[in-house]
């Protein structure tokens, strides 16, 4: 396998959270991913070395996904539970625990406009730079600071909302 092929297998962890991310499926993620990696081996010829490869693969990945939204794929929800059985535990119920956390903090997330979601995803867990998710995004570096600071508030009122809502409940 070329370099550049052993680059891109090293990222796919990566992609295949960005792509879950986009298309809240396991199954339409793996799509993704593999369609985000043929483009990326036909045209190797369009990233330019040097270049932060993770951005670029996003970029192709999330054209990708805009271009199967455009075209009106159906979209098969898959139940994505199986990614609660990958966490390192140590008993019952820190568990039990570790899922209702999960499931919670997911569906805060899944909640988020799409537009927030993404640069959430992009800047908090791929750990790109506002500049590389502008540009990946083909946004101002400042649409992407107000998104990514209107999904973080977001969410803090969710939970601050889901707190409350659980000390009320625990009191009665």
């Amino acid at each position: 396998m070329s370099e550049f092929g052993l680059r891109i297998v090293a990222l796919l962890p990566r992609l295949r959270g960005l792509a879950r991310t986009l298309a809240r499926s396991r199954d339409a993620a793996d799509d993704l991913v593999q369609a985000t990696c043929e483009k990326a081996l036909r045209n190797s010829d369009g990233w330019t070395p040097g270049t932060r490869l993770d951005a670029w693969l996003f970029r192709i990945m999330r054209n990708h996904w805009i271009d199967t939204v455009r075209r009106g794929r159906p979209e098969v929800q898959v139940d994505d539970e199986a990614v609660a059985h990958e966490l390192p535990v140590e008993d019952g119920v820190r568990r039990i625990e570790a899922r209702l956390t999960l499931a919670a903090v997911r569906t805060l997330v899944d909640a988020l406009p799409d537009d927030q979601r993404t640069v959430l995803m992009l800047v908090c867990v791929e750990d790109l730079s506002y500049r590389d998710a502008a540009e990946m995004l083909e946004l101002p570096i400042g649409t992407v600071m107000s998104r990514l600071s209107r999904a973080r508030a977001a969410l803090v009122a969710a939970m601050d909302s889901d707190d409350r809502a659980t000390r009320l409940g625990g009191e009665e």
